[in-house]
């Protein structure tokens, strides 16, 4: 799965949440004030169908852009480079950065713990 810019990324988080929709509903759906232009979020558009991501279904010269690729797999794809990346592969390692940078809160760490201890049930 190929890597996504930050605005590439942006237009992905307006389409999983619209479902579908044209060039115009992603920029209406933007919160940055003044709105991208037309162009740019077409760009940007074309470039994710290229990539993969998005598909459309053609009205005459107009289409309406739909994702190809659940939010979940994304996020699982995401996480998987994260940890290879910069924690080794280790979920432990990621957890010990975050209760370092203080990222987790103690009510973070306890809902932790249920989880593992559901899943060590299972």
């Amino acid at each position: 799965m190929e890597e996504l810019t930050k605005t590439e990324e942006r237009v992905m988080q307006i389409l999983w949440k619209l479902k579908k929709g044209f060039v115009n509903d992603v920029i209406d759906a933007m919160p940055d004030d003044p709105k991208p232009p037309y162009n740019t979020i077409s760009s940007i558009v074309r470039l994710l169908e290229k990539k993969g991501y998005i598909g459309y279904k053609a009205y005459g010269k107009t289409h309406e852009y739909f994702p190809l690729i659940t939010k979940s797999e994304y996020r699982k794809a995401s996480l998987k480079k994260m940890l290879s990346g910069y924690f080794d592969n280790s979920a432990e390692s990621l957890f010990s950065f975050m209760l370092k940078e203080n990222q987790l809160s103690k009510e973070d760490i306890e809902k932790i713990k249920d989880i593992i201890n559901k899943n060590k049930q299972l």
